[in-house]
This record gives C-alpha cells, sequence and structure tokens, in this order.
C-alpha cells in the first residue's frame, strides 16, 4: 500500500513528547520529559473557569478571541513592556502558542521560502514549516560559557534570497537560553536587513531565574512593525491543558493569521480565555511566585544531576535543564533515553530530536523540573544509580 502522508510530512511521526510520556506510564516511571507541572494554577483562575462553565459559556466564542482576553493582553504587553497594541486588530487569540506558530509559519510563508530557526528548535517548528512546504535554515545553539549562544556570522549566513521569516524563541526550549540584548540586536540587524518578518515564541516571558531579563524582540528599533509575538496563559499560569494562546502584531499580519487560524480551529475555548484575562490582570503576583519557586527547582535538579554524574547547563529560563551523558560513558542521548526507564526509573527527552544536525546534540539529555520537590529529589536518586 502507497504511503499515506504526503511527501513534505514523511519523517515526522509520533512526537517524542507522545513517545517518551506513553513509555513514563508503560513503565511507572518518574516522568521528567514532557514539560507540564504537577500542580495546578491559581485558585481563583480556575474558579473563574468554573463558573464561567456553569454559567453556560459553553458555545463558540468570537473567532479572534473574547473581547476581556485581547485587552487584557493588550494591557499586558503596554505595561510590561511599553509595546502597544490594538486590541480589536492586533491581539489574536490561538488554541495554545503550537497553533500560534502554526498559523502564523503557515500564512507567512510559502513552498520554497526559506525560514531561520535556531536549533534545538522546539520539534512542532519543524513540522509546521514542512506543512508549509518551507525549508528551514537552523543555526546552531552551542554551550558557551555556561550557557548556549550562536555565531553571528553563522546566522547572517544562513540568509539567503528566499528567506522570508526568522522564527525565535526566548526564554529557549530547550537550551534554557534568555537572549541577551546584545544577541537580540544581531537578530534585529538581520531582519532589517534582509526585509524579513520575525515569528517569536515568548510562552517562557515570565519564568527567568537569577534576575534575568526577558526582552522582546519586538521592542528593539524598527521591529514592531515586523514581528509576530506568540506567548500563552500555559506556561505562566500552570494550565498547559487549557490550550490559550494569543498573537500580537501589526494588523496586516494578524489578518493572514486570522485567515489559516479560522480554518484550522476557528475560537479557543471561551472559559479558559475569560480566566485567563482575569489572571493576566490580577494573578501576577501568583507568578511571580512560582518563578521564584521554579528557581530553587531548577538549583534542586542542577545539583542532583551533577551529584549523578552528569554535566549540567543551568538554564536561564523555562522549565528544563540540559545535560551531558558523556562523563557518564553514554553518547547516544536516544538510546539512553529509551533505555531509562527500565534502567533506573526515569523518563527524559533526547535533545538530539530537535536538531537538524543531530550529532550536535546526540550527547544531551533534556529533563524537566517543574514539578514537585520529592519528585525531583526522587528522580535524581534513581538516576545517581547509573554511575
Amino acid at each position: 500500500m502507497a504511503e499515506a502522508l504526503v511527501p513534505r510530512m514523511q519523517g515526522f511521526g509520533e512526537t517524542i513528547f507522545a513517545e517518551m510520556s506513553a513509555l513514563a506510564v508503560r513503565t511507572g516511571s518518574i516522568n521528567l520529559g514532557q514539560g507540564f507541572p504537577d500542580t495546578p494554577g491559581p485558585a481563583a483562575m480556575l474558579d473563574a473557569a468554573a463558573e464561567a462553565v456553569r454559567a453556560g459559556d459553553v458555545q463558540y466564542p468570537p473567532g479572534p478571541g473574547v473581547p476581556e482576553l485581547r485587552e487584557a493582553v493588550a494591557a499586558q504587553r503596554l505595561q510590561r513592556y511599553g509595546l502597544a497594541y490594538d486590541p480589536a486588530t492586533e491581539v489574536f487569540v490561538t488554541v495554545g502558542a503550537t497553533e500560534g506558530i502554526a498559523a502564523s509559519v503557515l500564512a507567512l510563508a510559502g513552498p520554497g521560502d526559506e525560514v531561520v530557526v535556531f536549533e534545538p528548535y522546539y520539534d512542532s517548528y519543524a513540522a509546521v514549516i514542512a506543512l508549509a512546504g518551507a525549508v528551514r535554515r537552523p543555526v546552531l545553539l552551542r554551550p558557551s560559557g555556561g550557557r548556549f549562544t550562536f555565531d553571528p556570522d553563522e546566522l547572517r549566513a544562513a540568509v539567503g534570497p528566499r528567506t522570508r521569516l526568522l522564527l525565535l524563541n526566548s526564554p529557549h526550549n530547550p537550551a534554557g537560553t534568555v537572549f541577551t540584548r546584545e544577541e537580540l540586536e544581531t537578530i534585529a540587524d538581520v531582519v532589517r536587513e534582509h526585509d524579513l518578518v520575525a515569528v517569536t515564541d515568548e510562552v517562557y516571558e515570565y519564568l527567568t531565574f537569577d534576575g534575568t531579563e526577558h526582552i522582546p524582540l519586538a521592542t528593539l528599533d524598527g521591529m514592531r512593525e515586523r514581528t509576530v509575538s506568540v506567548s500563552s496563559a500555559g506556561k505562566t499560569f500552570s494550565v498547559t491543558g487549557w490550550k490559550t494562546g494569543w498573537v500580537t502584531a501589526p494588523a496586516r499580519y494578524v489578518r493572514a493569521v486570522q485567515t489559516v487560524k479560522q480554518f484550522l480551529t476557528y475560537a479557543a475555548a471561551a472559559p479558559w480565555q475569560r480566566a485567563a484575562a482575569y489572571a493576566l490582570g490580577s494573578e501576577l503576583a501568583w507568578v511571580a511566585e512560582l518563578r521564584a519557586s521554579l528557581e530553587g527547582k531548577r538549583d534542586r535538579l542542577v545539583s542532583g544531576l551533577e551529584a549523578a554524574g552528569f554535566t549540567a547547563y543551568s538554564p536561564q529560563g523555562t522549565y528544563f535543564v540540559q545535560a551531558d551523558i558523556r562523563p557518564l560513558g553514554f553518547t547516544d542521548g536516544r538510546e539512553l533515553a529509551r533505555a531509562l526507564p527500565e534502567k533506573v526509573g526515569v523518563v527524559a527527552i533526547p535533545t538530539q530530536v530537535f536538531y537538524d544536525h543531530a550529532e550536535a546534540g546526540a550527547h544531551f539529555l533534556r529533563f524537566a523540573f517543574c514539578k514537585k520537590d520529592e519528585v525531583i529529589d526522587e528522580a535524581v536518586e534513581r538516576l545517581s544509580r547509573l554511575r
């Protein structure tokens, strides 16, 4: 029988997250693979969602999003970053940031266009670029000075006459890097020089550590008018299953994204939108406590991984630690990740699946620390048996 998938999607099977989470369930392992918290978001936010459901808010909301969420997002961007967006024409609600990124790429890149992306990259980036019929041009992030960064010359070399988009994730999953102003200025120079559009994934915008500042690319000179920014409630408020995200961009780009998104899911669930609107206006103190808690969990996991024999890179943001497996005598992260559940009862993600140049990430595993302290402690105790 002929292959069912169209050629551009061959090679994209079950996501690594689904594979490893299923393996965790099958083996009863601790899941430090998929990045979801094991505690819920703020109680008043959950109550707001429940009240919306009980009030009968269960039909289609407006396709662009309920007005109160669009207004809350616009207020957040203005108050936090000084970026002014019209909630009626420049803010658009999506079914999570993943859909926001997908709709943006599908709307703004077509067959033969090139999309510059930093690798390692979140796995949906490669898939949606392929869906668009576009070509990805990866720029490698390498460890340097305890964090992952890029070579500006390699970024410039990745841009050619067919380049249309630059896809940027900061704070960066899975590397944990929060790009500095200097790095962002380099990126902005390239975008402006080549008349590109930047799509920025900022879902971890509040989850940075050690006083590290998240700087949206759109705040740099001349970048608001050429940047499509994507964020969501999922990571900020520990409600990843609500799949409530948003796009902020100049109106012409929002119209393009809406044209695609309306034929994907049409609308996001109204109760979660209303609860997210409430939380953006009233629960940022809770988010500050979450950030402080995650910083402690990060340190707990990094210390435990190092004690177990890994070389661990302490992230500046996100939920994730990159761990080099070579000090323990391993070289193939995919092989080790699939063996860990049986060996010690822990699940991690092999970072090499997020690279075009898989050899560059073959010796890394990604571990999530958005878990209860006792779960992290038990996991690192089990991992110490690898020695």
